[in-house]
């Protein structure tokens, strides 16, 4: 894959005859793009790395090995952590409707998997009738069959529950309650419960233990120990860590650990 570069944006939304464009691109640490938008969907997947995607209604963080889906006239940015190897589809959405009316993480099947590895090789003007054309048309069958995964994390548009949870999202722990939310912004418990619901379509524990997990995964991408990372966390110890992590995306943390 590629490097980089400042005229990656301009080369997705550009004119093209085909309903599917393909750019692989290798990402440093740190990499940054702006508040912006394509006039296409786009498919992230990278291979290695952690991808947080950004837009005015919440964070979604892709793990190595997931893909995640950005509806067409999105605004994001987007933020890596390690480097990151990224193959992106950019659809035309009159060949694949959006099919989930907002920005969602997704599982990878292993077949999936294998055509995003070889799409980069995808000319940007390929013969629709050809081999090209196939893994293209493969590429978007398989896309029908996408799961989300609970990798998102909405933040309410009230000013100070977003602020609150902004601060919480820097420095995560499991053991912050409702109570103590609700005094720092100066909610009845009731209103609180309420109108964070309502904000972030998730209660709160629900919102909690999100951010934690989100949190984790950059570090379990650098390799650190599971044990480090639920301490770190404020965990009692690896097991409950670990029982959450299983209980919200289904596997263990060392399924997204990468080893040093």
């Amino acid at each position: 894959m590629g490097q980089a570069t400042t005229s990656e944006s301009l080369l997705a939304d550009r004119e093209i005859d085909r309903p599917v464009l393909v750019l692989g691109i290798d990402y440093p640490d740190g990499y940054e793009a702006a508040l912006h938008h394509h006039q296409r969907a786009q498919f992230l997947y990278g291979s290695s790395g952690v991808v947080l995607v950004s837009t005015p209604e919440g964070s979604w963080m892709m793990p190595p090995q997931r893909g995640l889906w950005i509806p067409a006239n999105t605004q994001h940015a987007v933020r890596m952590l390690g480097r990151v190897a990224m193959c992106s589809l950019y659809i035309d959405e009159a060949v694949f409707p959006d099919r989930f009316g907002g920005c969602e993480v997704v599982g990878v099947s292993e077949l999936l998997r294998s055509l995003l590895m070889a799409a980069p090789g995808i000319a940007t003007e390929y013969d629709e009738a050809g081999r090209d054309g196939a893994l293209v048309n493969l590429l978007l069958h398989e896309l029908r069959g996408l799961s989300p995964l609970p990798l998102s994390l909405p933040l309410p548009r009230h000013p100070r529950l977003a602020q609150r949870c902004r601060s919480f999202i820097e420095s995560p722990s499991p053991h912050e309650t409702i109570d103590d939310w609700s005094d720092e912004v100066g909610m009845s418990r009731r209103t609180f419960t309420r109108l964070f619901k309502q904000e972030t379509g998730c209660t709160f524990v629900e919102w909690r233990q999100k951010a934690c997990l989100m949190s984790a995964l950059p570090q379990l991408a650098e390799g650190r120990s599971v044990t480090s990372i639920a301490l770190a966390l404020g965990y009692e110890n690896p097991a409950s860590f670990t029982a959450m992590f299983k209980r919200l995306l289904g596997s263990a943390p060392s399924a997204y650990q990468t080893r040093r």
